[in-house]
């Protein structure tokens, strides 16, 4: 017996209205909410707000369901923050010198002398973020299909 078919007619779905921008959300913005927490690579619908608090926590997207557990378990014991690793605290801590050798030789050290730790670490950290804003800006705008073919050269049969 063939299927039988509904007398009703499908009614034509209306296109969906292209998304808008978020007031006040700049471009830089909008690729970090569309990047993973962790591992900086594209957000693919995972996602934590710690004990599911709107607006009173921030809404952390990961590209996986590996950085997915790891973020929210980090964001538990972290009382809904994502803060520095104690890793990444060392290394904040190790770049110091390096720092104070380029502003020594730049003859810019005399600025910084009287600066805290802590303003010193503020500096890093915004030279870091400013860093990896501007790779993930360039890797968002660049054409994945672009790239040269790796192997050149003729290929003897």
């Amino acid at each position: 017996m063939p299927p039988r078919r509904s007398s009703r007619r499908a009614t034509p779905r209306v296109a969906a209205k292209p998304p808008t921008a978020l007031p006040g959300c700049t471009p830089e913005d909008q690729v970090l909410r569309l990047t993973c927490a962790l591992c900086a690579r594209e957000a693919r619908g995972f996602g934590y707000i710690h004990q599911l608090r709107v607006g009173e926590f921030p809404h952390y997207r990961f590209c996986s369901m590996a950085c997915s557990k790891a973020g929210s378990a980090l964001a538990r014991r972290m009382g809904g923050m994502i803060d520095k690793t104690p890793l990444e605290e060392a290394a904040i801590k190790a770049a110091r010198r390096p720092l104070a050798e380029v502003l020594q030789e730049l003859g810019l050290l005399t600025a910084f002398h009287d600066r805290s730790p802590a303003e010193i670490d503020r500096i890093i950290e915004a030279c870091v973020d400013g860093f990896q804003a501007a790779m993930q800006r360039s890797v968002a705008e660049r054409d994945p299909f672009d790239d040269p073919i790796p192997f050149g050269g003729t290929h003897a049969a």
